[in-house]
């Protein structure tokens, strides 16, 4: 029987020493009188060799694992794995699985294994398909999923399911798993999608049904936060390789050669800067947590002049979403909002570097443009990725047969964990750019930070950056007056002298000039 009452706080769970467990739903929070069954993996023959079958309930993994002698315990999270009871009889058992949102390398894989894992461990034999994103529950066909069916899709890249943006309504999604009698929904995405995905489990939950909603997290930039990465990631960064080396080539094959790889990152550089790390070639890298200018002393125009004299060519790559504000000064185009349409950033970048040396007492250079953005996100995972979405995948599938809903699997500090929805859509993952991985990557490239703008650059195109946690906000000057509340320690930029500098805000300081 459905608990009329809805809590929506989150699950806290706090003992000694300031350990706090930030637990996911579980159905009997709701629907009392469960029936529990005994897992089946007990005596599975391929389990047999495992001394210890089943995950402890009291078992959960540490968010933080680097802290001081004094510091509390911290934030924990629960354990993925079997458990020894079930809240689902594998005969009653009719899951589906969705994929929304961009492409990503391990997709297939992912569909792949929630579908074996529930057929080889727990005996399930109905699964279904939803095509083309959330939109397919309630305007498109079905397809039943076996392990014959996708015994071989792990070598495919995309989606063998479709994939779409948008098309979220949670009633009509809702009103779908009732009338199909569905009882666990696997749901593969990003930030948006798992935002979706939340939405989904409130709906069903305040409908009093069985119905186990476990996310998968998916996003090519590694952009969602908490987890370790997602999967698709290494991938990504191996393949952008190729587009680097050949940048590489090029450059190195004509006098004053420079090659200008865009890779992938919106709003987080990590491929771009992981892929520098990995190349070894890459003389710059710029991306969206990073600010830069062009013109000027210790600009990009005159990093390039410098490093071309040195070595007779450059490779630089930029993430997407880097200097998208020099981008928007540069375009009189105007959205249906009345926003400056932004240009690719990769051409802009290309466009503006051959104008500048193209000027009088300038040096004469030959520019190669590549952009893989599609050909590194629509590939076959590699080895590492196809174990990785194959462990999430079967985490996914122990905690939706343990009875846990509104979760994502994920790995956490090298463990596997289940982790509440509302934690990998509360903000993005960044780049920290005084952290030490960026300061690996300016190592490798000697390229400088970018964060000296020579004295007469105009504080009107001096857009200010607010480093929360992992998220940076970009507000004008005038807004800077404005009280500004930090959750945490920030690192803000400010402007003061002519430069930019790093100031520490301490938590609930407002964030104004006077920093």
């Amino acid at each position: 029987m459905a608990s009329n009452g809805v809590d929506w706080q989150m699950k806290l769970v706090e003992g000694a020493a300031g350990y706090v467990l930030e637990d996911v739903p579980h159905l009997s929070d709701y629907i009392h009188d469960l029936h529990t069954y005994p897992n089946p993996l007990q005596s599975n023959p391929a389990y047999s060799v495992v001394r210890q079958y089943f995950v402890d309930e009291d078992d959960t993994v540490q968010e933080k694992i680097v802290v001081h002698k004094d510091s509390p315990r911290g934030t924990h999270f629960r354990r993925a794995g079997p458990r020894q009871k079930m809240y689902f009889k594998p005969a009653d058992v009719r899951a589906c699985i969705v994929t929304c949102g961009g492409l990503c390398p391990g997709l297939n894989t992912v569909i792949r294994e929630i579908v074996c894992g529930l057929h080889f461990m727990y005996g399930v034999t109905e699964v279904i398909g939803v095509d083309c994103g959330f939109r397919g529950f309630y305007s498109r066909n079905t397809v039943s999923l076996t392990p014959k069916s996708v015994s071989d899709i792990h070598k495919r890249g995309g989606t063998i399911l479709g994939t779409s943006r948008g098309g979220h309504d949670t009633s009509k999604i809702v009103d779908n798993i009732q009338d199909r009698e569905i009882n666990q929904v696997y749901i593969i995405g990003g930030d948006g999608t798992q935002k979706g995905a939340s939405a989904i489990y409130k709906e069903i939950r305040l409908r009093g049904l069985k119905v186990a909603v476990a996310g998968i997290p998916k996003t090519i930039d590694n952009d969602i936060p908490v987890i370790d990465k997602s999967f698709g990631f290494d991938t990504a960064v191996e393949e952008a390789q190729r587009a680097i080396n050949a940048a590489h080539v090029e450059a190195t094959s004509v006098e004053n050669g420079i090659g200008l790889v865009k890779l992938m990152g919106r709003y987080s550089g990590f491929i771009a800067m992981y892929a520098t790390l990995a190349s070894r070639d890459v003389d710059c890298c710029l991306i969206p947590e990073s600010p830069f200018y062009l013109e000027g002393k210790g600009g990009l125009y005159e990093f390039i002049a410098k490093r071309l004299r040195e070595n007779g060519h450059m490779v630089i790559v930029i993430a997407e979403g880097a200097g998208q504000d020099l981008v928007a000064e540069s375009t009189e185009q105007l959205d249906a909002s009345g926003n400056k349409l932004l240009k690719d950033v990769g051409l802009w970048m290309s466009l503006k570097i051959k104008e500048h040396f193209a000027k009088p007492r300038e040096m004469d250079i030959t520019l190669k443009y590549i952009d893989p953005t599609y050909m590194i996100r629509a590939i076959p995972a590699n080895a590492s990725d196809n174990v990785y979405s194959t462990l999430l995948a079967q985490s996914a599938v122990h905690g939706a047969m343990a009875g846990y809903t509104g979760f994502v699997s994920g790995l956490v500090n090298g463990r596997h964990t289940y982790i509440p929805l509302n934690r990998i859509t509360e903000r993005q993952n960044k780049v920290v750019i005084t952290d030490r991985m960026w300061a690996r990557m300016l190592s490798s490239t000697n390229q400088p930070s970018f964060m000296n703008p020579p004295k007469g650059t105009s504080e009107k195109h001096i857009r200010w950056r607010i480093s929360i946690g992992n998220n940076v906000f970009k507000v004008l000057p005038l807004l800077m007056n404005d009280s500004r509340n930090c959750a945490g320690l920030c690192s803000v930029v400010v402007w003061a002298n002519g430069s930019m500098k790093f100031r520490q805000v301490r938590k609930q300081s407002p964030v104004n000039e006077s920093l």
